[in-house]
């Protein structure tokens, strides 16, 4: 499916393949930037904040957090610091993917990363399991899912004032949906359907505990941990 090292790094087929590969991350996208732009405008933040928002910090979850906190009139320092907790999980997937690009300059990593959200590693860290793809296929993944974010939220801003809730047009559930759709192609192992399952248990458990902030983070560290343990167990005891 992926062509790798390829010899011609900037042609148009290496760019279009990456655009493709974006198309399921950008169904998702524009709803869901859609639905921010809509609590941000109803939270007074105005439409030149709203984009320049989905621009310079792109992380949807903290984005909608952060338009909430601004509407609730949170200080600047719990604003602050509740977006940074909330995108901790960053440098999980940031680590993750680094030994894969080796080779990168470093203003192409940084560029990465400054792009690189929880769909996107998803599909990178399929695409890169298998190789090493072209850097325009990779960065046009990146650049066609994030200009789809400025769009939504753009749109969502503009229509903000005509719409009462969000809740009946199903927007709530766009983000949810994408997730899953992420998820179930990397469900290639037993264990790794357990380390679904379970998480998923554990972030209600908590939330239904109290951890309204932390529920997912904690869920995804706890399960993550039990299948690293388990893999490696079944690992030495085929040996």
């Amino acid at each position: 499916m992926y062509r790798y090292k390829s010899t011609r790094p900037n042609s148009r087929s290496d760019i279009l393949r990456g655009v493709r590969q974006a198309l399921p991350i950008v169904l998702g996208y524009i709803p869901v930037g859609f639905a921010y732009g809509v609590l941000a405008q109803k939270n007074g933040l105005g439409l030149l904040n709203t984009v320049a928002m989905s621009v310079i910090v792109f992380a949807g979850s903290a984005q909608l957090i952060g338009a909430g906190l601004f509407g609730a009139a949170a200080s600047p320092f719990t604003l602050i610091f509740t977006t940074f907790v909330v995108n901790l999980r960053h440098l999980l997937m940031s680590a993750a993917l680094a030994p894969k690009l080796k080779g990168w300059r470093k203003w192409q990593i940084g560029l990465f990363g400054y792009e690189l959200t929880d769909e996107t590693f998803a599909l990178h860290s399929m695409r890169m399991a298998k190789g090493n793809p072209a850097k325009a296929e990779t960065f046009a993944i990146n650049i066609t899912s994030q200009l789809s974010w400025v769009f939504g939220s753009l749109l969502g801003c503009l229509a903000g004032e005509q719409i009462g809730d969000i809740g009946p047009v199903g927007l709530d559930f766009a983000l949810p949906a994408m997730f899953i759709a992420l998820l179930v192609p990397q469900v290639v192992k037993p264990v790794y359907l357990m380390m679904a399952v379970l998480s998923g248990g554990l972030s209600v458990v908590l939330s239904m505990l109290g951890f309204s902030q932390s529920h997912v983070i904690l869920a995804t560290v706890i399960a993550a941990t039990i299948g690293v343990g388990m893999e490696q167990w079944m690992k030495d005891s085929s040996s």
